[in-house]
């Protein structure tokens, strides 16, 4: 829906059937309906799209076929390399273009994996962003029991009511004013391309994307019991505790789609969850979709005579900082600065899988560079608010010098 996806969108597939190859068009669409597409149909996946950045921005997203990730290391710089010395392999003359609507394929899948014909009637505000949830959420939601009061369902890939990025708190302050206003049950955010989801609950209070993990991880553990849980090191560490108390295996994974997905299937792990609201579901081709772990909330608050925030409380167990990004010159010489501070000398724990990652008794923070930016990313999580503040604040006087 952005003002310069169609021009591209036709480029790109003219440049596609030029080489040889066949498209299929499947026109407007979210970022999980073309995984659901490429999964389904067993072809490569490529759409326009910037997800939650501001209007001015576009790119290609991509997938393998069976909605295989393609990242730096499984692709990406293939394709940079035949973009800069020419493709090596040989096609036939001209491919051809056809249409195919996908959406109601799409949403008959989602209700074969959430079941969600006996909830109590519920009422909903869900909050698009003016972005592909408006497309999405009410072929979605025509099929259940609840009431929904959409916000910002016009596509407009101008965003003229805020950026469609739910990670930022100023942009849930309608949504959350909102569910208070007209007393829902609860709130739904989506990002741009609808990949991502957060909730508020009935106090119009933000739900943190690691009690959504645990709470969708908790209800795959009773469909899949014993099975392999995939969490990334920033998340809290209330995921894994959960996760091993309902006789699950808890594996930390590195903070990226990419990682999230190869290492699901390198375990067979049914279910995936990161701190930046994404989640990835194996029988969803260990693809991530904002829906699905939308429709798994509903369906657990439907199913119980309680409110969110209750449902809720049992899976929310330590305060957590939020990511704090600072600018600095040189991330791993402030990293290695850290370290000295706090590393095994102080008593504590410490790893590299992504960053540096130093847990105490009752704490964790994690530091790690910005692929993008000449940022160092910190997240702190402890037992208490007072904890957290200390440990946030000596690390940040560190890095700031």
């Amino acid at each position: 829906m952005r003002p310069s996806s169609p021009v591209f969108a036709d480029a790109f597939s003219a440049g596609v059937t030029s080489q040889g190859l066949d498209v299929i068009r499947i026109g407007l669409a979210s970022t999980d309906l073309l995984y659901f597409a490429a999964g389904k149909l067993n072809f490569p996946g490529a759409m326009f799209t910037a997800s939650h950045n501001p209007a001015e921005y576009n790119g290609i997203k991509l997938c393998l076929s069976g909605a295989r990730p393609i990242g730096k290391e499984s692709g990406l710089l293939t394709i940079e390399r035949f973009v800069n010395e020419g493709s090596p392999i040989d096609f036939r003359s001209v491919g051809t273009e056809r249409s195919e609507d996908m959406l109601s394929a799409y949403v008959e899948h989602l209700l074969t994996l959430v079941d969600l014909s006996d909830i109590r009637p519920l009422k909903i505000v869900i909050d698009a962003g003016n972005g592909m949830a408006g497309h999405t959420a009410p072929a979605v939601f025509a099929r259940l029991n609840c009431e929904v009061i959409p916000m910002f369902f016009e596509l407009d890939g101008t965003f003229p009511n805020h950026e469609a990025n739910p990670i930022d708190p100023k942009n849930l302050k309608d949504l959350q004013k909102a569910v208070k206003k007209l007393k829902a049950d609860i709130g739904l955010a989506f990002d741009g391309d609808a990949d991502r989801c957060f909730l508020v609950d009935e106090n119009g209070e933000l739900v943190n994307p690691s009690t959504l993990t645990a709470l969708i991880a908790s209800r795959e553990l009773k469909k899949n019991p014993g099975a392999n849980i995939i969490y990334n090191l920033i998340s809290s560490r209330a995921v894994a505790e959960i996760v091993e108390e309902a006789g699950g295996k808890a594996i930390r994974s590195r903070v990226g789609h990419s990682y999230i997905k190869k290492l699901m299937a390198d375990t067979g792990a049914v279910f995936g969850g990161e701190h930046s609201g994404h989640f990835y579901f194996r029988d969803f081709w260990r693809a991530d979709s904002g829906m699905l772990a939308a429709l798994h909330a509903i369906a657990a608050l439907g199913e119980v005579d309680t409110n969110l925030s209750k449902l809720l409380k049992p899976f929310s167990r330590y305060i957590a900082s939020g990511e704090i990004n600072s600018e600095v010159a040189d991330a791993q010489s402030s990293m290695a600065e850290i370290e000295a501070i706090y590393g095994p000398a102080a008593g504590n724990e410490v790893d590299h899988l992504d960053g540096l990652t130093v847990s105490g008794d009752t704490w964790w923070f994690n530091v790690r560079a910005s692929n993008t930016e000449p940022l160092l990313r910190l997240n702190v999580e402890a037992k208490t608010q007072a904890r957290m503040e200390k440990i946030r604040d000596e690390v940040l006087a560190t890095i700031r010098g």
